[in-house]
């Protein structure tokens, strides 16, 4: 099969199209022909020796968020056949090697593809939506009326996430360059802040979500919640709020959450650009640059 593989750390020119073996599932595995893969900046960041390069191994196959078709079934899944189509975040922070042309996981770290989603829509939920649901439902239980302030709000995750906010019942409040503005509020965000001139200052926000890193905690109100992602929390002298970093972990419950609100029509996902898979090189050198506004996604 084709991949994108390295054999050191560095820039994007480390991303090179090889030929593997095909992988065999083992019991309670599924064999995934994959469709679409989503790229995040873990990605770039575990490929410059960052991220989660500590748990990797060469030669490395990056890539986590994958669309797909199931191929073959090990033996004990019962929940997935042949033919099905199914999108997940399989394995992670291990490597998932989504950059290929398949991927074996655990049967439940995939779920059942939304209903008219394209694959390349698909493959650009997982880690980022997963990532808002973890944060705002299983971290903040985020409930109707409270204010969440969003970070970043029309990046990967930040776009996803004031969704699942509204989703909610929640006030939105969104910080992004003004350029995105209008696509914040055609998400639904009920506020929007340019931070490039100034930041949300005043201290009645019940969650905020930092997808920056470093953010003040000045807008949280005492009591409130604090969640930095990914890097952890660096608030400052504040013992009134609360303060919780995150990691995102393989959740089907989540999936079939997110599933549900995409059939909805609760939640959409934007795909600002689509590379074939022999540049994953020139998609992470877009991606770097910070601008992207939604998700990049390759095209397997």
């Amino acid at each position: 099969m084709r991949a994108i593989t390295q054999t050191e750390f560095g820039g994007p020119e480390v991303l090179t199209l090889s030929d593997l073996p095909k992988p065999a599932p083992v019991p309670t595995e599924v064999l995934v022909r994959v469709h679409a893969a989503g790229i995040n900046p873990v990605d770039w960041k575990t490929r410059a020796g960052g991220g989660m390069a500590g748990l990797q191994t060469f030669p490395l196959v990056l890539g986590w968020d994958v669309s797909g078709v199931v191929e073959e079934v090990g033996f004990g899944v019962t929940t997935l056949k042949p033919g099905d189509e199914v999108y997940g975040m399989p394995r992670f922070p291990h490597a998932a090697s989504a950059y290929a042309e398949y991927v074996t996981a655990p049967s439940r770290h995939f779920a059942r593809k939304p209903a008219g989603l394209t694959h390349v829509e698909a493959a650009a939920l997982p880690l980022a939506a997963l990532t808002a649901w973890q944060v705002l439902v299983d971290t903040a239980d985020v409930q109707p009326g409270q204010k969440v302030l969003v970070t970043a709000a029309a990046g990967g995750v930040g776009h996803l996430a004031v969704q699942i906010a509204k989703a909610r019942g929640a006030h939105v409040i969104g910080t992004a360059r003004a350029a995105k503005h209008a696509f914040l509020k055609d998400l639904g965000v009920d506020e929007v802040v340019d931070h490039t001139v100034a930041e949300y200052d005043r201290a009645d926000v019940d969650v905020l979500v930092d997808l920056v890193g470093g953010s003040s905690p000045a807008p949280v109100r005492s009591g409130g919640l604090f969640v930095g992602v990914p890097s952890g929390v660096a608030v400052g002298p504040r013992d009134d709020i609360r303060t919780s970093p995150i990691l995102v972990e393989p959740d089907r419950a989540g999936l079939e959450a997110i599933t549900a609100l995409v059939e909805s029509g609760q939640l959409r996902v934007h795909v600002d650009a689509t590379f074939p898979l022999e540049e994953a090189g020139q998609a992470h050198a877009l991606g770097e640059k910070g601008r992207t506004q939604g998700k990049l996604v390759l095209e397997v």
